[in-house]
């Protein structure tokens, strides 16, 4: 009686351990989620170091120390009680960075009125979760709202373990929602309201009026701000017109197969030196005509996608139940997204010969474009179109950093870099698909092995199953729901 009294406190202690452990794992708390993993002394022993630097030496059997949020030597002495991460045999990488996405985040889908706020409630940490899980650290929100600042300062103040995002301000011409310009005395000022409120760079879309558009860009140069975006249709027949400076980066290799009657090796070559001339960037996003294209043919290219059950449960009925790619598809259709698709190929190829610089973004949040997976699947994409693994590997990294005019902290492995790492089970150099092979992520210093990433997942796919009958897309009007946890 007296042992098995000892024991007691020793049984509880160990249940409320797993209680609590579970807690975590089903993400029912940020907060546990986010005080689980906390910053402090590491050291990656013995792992490969792919730095992505100027020269990009790779870094053999190298002992690599973390401490806070920063890396504070590579085969430096190590501090006395670093807890030590066995590199034997695994690659180093930067966090990847995403330069295209379009984040979730509370939303009213209803009627509105004074007072009332969202009907659609986003559990920020699940959502980020498919970033850190994918060793994505860095993203740039290309359609920015109240609600992605919030998400923002959630993850800087450490409430949520999360990405660091960078916002643009989406001006459009026409009529609709968000920052609406249809004068150049308009789009100035809408310029000038977006620098007030905080957002980092501006992305002009395709309604704009070429006098607009033109004002757009310059404003934007006098307020600091760079811009990437879509070339509006009112520039088609006359492309050259777009390229005026400060336009920075265009945001699709489809903005450019638009103005391409025959998709002709010609034409991308003559784009690529008209972007080169103006220093004017490229992020593809192959990814997403490769998956429109096969949406447009069956949902069963949704359906099978391994992470599937991962994307939100509002999201999968809406791209399941509500695709107009597949809807409105034809055989035309088909066939011109298959044209469309190989023209991109052939396009990046191109633009790379031609000296254009390239980054990865995927345009995540389109139907079948999945946060954080859909990094890997683009960098596959740039591979297919000619760039070698160590290219695509920049384009995510080095090159990303560099236009988001962050280098100096991100996007390389260096002391004195912050401490967004990915470490790797297999060379990515060898084959850009070992880039998700991931044995654990850094994440602004933080560290997040394997285990506890398939933990998690687990424990979100099994919340999403749960809760897949309260969402609904055509009942989206009628949320809230009431979560079952």
């Amino acid at each position: 009686m007296n042992k098995l009294r000892k024991r007691i406190p020793v049984i509880i202690w160990l249940m409320s351990l797993v209680a609590s452990f579970d807690c975590a794992a089903q993400v029912k708390h940020n907060t546990l989620l986010a005080d689980q993993f906390k910053q402090g002394i590491f050291v990656i022993h013995d792992v490969a170091v792919i730095p992505m630097t100027e020269h990009d030496t790779i870094i053999t059997h190298a002992n690599v120390v973390v401490q806070g949020n920063k890396i504070i030597s590579i085969n430096g002495l190590t501090p006395k009680g670093a807890k030590l991460i066995n590199g034997t045999g695994k690659w180093l990488i930067p966090g990847l960075i995403d330069m295209h996405v379009h984040n979730l985040a509370d939303i009213n889908f209803g009627s509105s009125y004074p007072t009332k706020g969202a009907n659609f409630f986003l559990d920020s940490q699940d959502f980020m979760w498919l970033y850190i899980e994918n060793g994505v650290t860095t993203a740039l929100e290309m359609n920015g709202r109240a609600e992605h600042f919030g998400q923002r300062n959630d993850i800087v103040k450490g409430r949520i373990i999360g990405p660091r995002i960078a916002l643009s301000a989406l001006i459009n011409g026409g009529e609709g929602d968000g920052f609406i310009a249809n004068t150049p005395e308009d789009g100035r000022q809408t310029v000038r309201i977006a620098k007030a409120m905080g957002y980092d760079f501006i992305k002009p879309y395709g309604a704009l009026n070429i006098e607009t558009f033109k004002a757009i860009i310059d404003e934007a140069k006098k307020q600091g701000m760079k811009t990437t975006g879509h070339i509006p249709v009112a520039f088609i027949g006359t492309l050259t017109e777009a390229f005026v400076p400060n336009f920075a980066m265009v945001a699709h290799a489809e903005e450019y197969s638009r103005n391409s009657e025959h998709f002709s090796d010609d034409d991308a070559r003559r784009f690529a030196r008209f972007a080169k001339a103006n220093n004017t960037w490229l992020c593809p996003t192959l990814i997403t005509m490769v998956r429109i294209a096969e949406q447009s043919q069956t949902l069963d290219s949704l359906r099978n996608l391994t992470y599937f059950d991962e994307v939100h449960p509002l999201m999968q009925s809406k791209w399941l139940t509500a695709n107009r790619y597949n809807i409105e598809t034809s055989a035309e259709r088909i066939a011109y997204f298959d044209k469309m698709v190989n023209f991109h190929y052939r396009l990046v190829k191109i633009f790379q010969e031609e000296g254009v610089p390239i980054v990865a973004g995927t345009d995540a949040g389109t139907s079948g474009v999945v946060w954080g997976y859909a990094l890997h699947d683009e960098l596959q994409q740039l591979v297919k179109a000619g760039l070698s693994p160590r290219s695509a590997l920049k384009a995510a990294t080095y090159t990303a950093a560099d236009w988001l005019q962050i280098g100096d902290r991100i996007g390389t492995i260096e002391p004195g870099k912050l401490a967004d790492l990915v470490l790797l089970d297999a060379n990515p150099l060898d084959n850009i698909s070992n880039t998700r092979k991931i044995a654990g992520v850094f994440v602004n210093g933080r560290w997040v092995d394997k285990k506890h990433i398939a933990l998690i997942r687990a424990a979100i796919i099994k919340k999403h199953k749960l809760n897949k009958n309260n969402f609904d897309w055509s009942k989206r009007k009628e949320l809230p729901n009431q979560l079952e946890n």
